[in-house]
């Protein structure tokens, strides 16, 4: 147990000073406010809405923005974009002790192996929940400055809103970390499984999607299990009453139940396939 927590450490440690990870966050945090605010925003001042934002009205546009909606701004991109960014970050942290040559001195100062990849996987989980928790409150930040600015009732939501809104978004963005890792481990690399992931969140779920939903209908059951579908129906489950039109990735194709128990399923059978191929990878080439 003592290594376990020695390794949480240094990897959150070596989290803390790789560039890498504050730009992924960065890049996360830009993303919401970018499509979660200025857009919307700067379409209400210019008194119509457009293709950026689905034709909804002014009205709309303003209370989309609002502090009732910042769980919506906060996890609306989870399943899809953040979603990335997410798996870049556990292929990261997975597969660089590969690239860079350091596992082998790594396990000669000691931790198990189950410690080394454990140790990864509970400083990625940690590291994803505090950037779910600096997106809502950027998210918290921008949308009380806008209802100050526009004399709009500050109403936010429940704390058992709030709670469930985040904790399922924390339980997204923790599977596709995981699935980064269990890339990086397979694979023994970096790049080749963040191009993998990438094309899979952004293209094929989507190809599969769209092709189980018009001409292929017997590929429903499939789609079905797919991780990107599960978290968006897990996110749409939970947010509150919507202003507009979903977001991007956000669809209630399954139940929510349905996809908190599969979101579940992927975070630990990607957990444990970590620990599995770690403890067994031949690390001597």
């Amino acid at each position: 147990m003592s290594d376990l927590v020695n390794v949480t450490r240094a990897e959150l440690a070596k989290l803390v000073r790789r560039p890498a990870a504050w730009v992924l966050l960065a890049a996360a945090i830009t993303l919401d406010q970018v499509f979660g605010f200025v857009i919307p925003y700067l379409s209400y001042k210019n008194g119509s809405g457009g293709a950026m934002t689905d034709g909804e009205s002014p009205a709309q546009l303003l209370a989309g923005t609002l502090p009732a909606q910042v769980i919506t701004n906060t996890t609306a991109a989870f399943p899809v974009f953040a979603g990335a960014l997410a798996l870049v970050l556990g292929a990261l942290v997975a597969g660089n002790e590969f690239t860079g040559g350091t596992l082998k001195t790594l396990l000669t100062q000691g931790p198990r192996r189950a410690s080394v990849f454990g140790g990864q996987l509970l400083a990625l989980v940690t590291a994803v929940g505090v950037g779910v928790l600096a997106l809502f409150l950027t998210c918290a930040a921008s949308a009380l400055g806008i209802a100050l600015v526009e004399d709009q009732a500050v109403g936010w939501p429940s704390i058992g809103d709030l709670a469930a809104g985040l904790g399922s978004g924390w339980l997204v963005m923790a599977m596709w970390a995981s699935l980064g890792a269990v890339f990086g481990v397979v694979l023994r690399s970096v790049a080749l499984p963040i191009g993998l992931g990438v094309v899979w969140i952004l293209g094929i779920e989507n190809l599969i999607s769209a092709v189980a939903r018009t001409s292929l209908t017997a590929l429903q059951p499939l789609r079905d299990l797919l991780p990107g579908v599960s978290s968006g129906s897990l996110i749409s489950s939970v947010l509150p009453v919507q202003i507009g039109p979903l977001p991007p990735g956000v669809q209630s194709t399954v139940s929510g139940e349905r996809g908190l128990a599969t979101v579940a399923a992927y975070a630990v059978v990607a957990a444990l396939t970590v620990v599995v191929v770690g403890r067994r990878r031949d690390v001597s080439a």
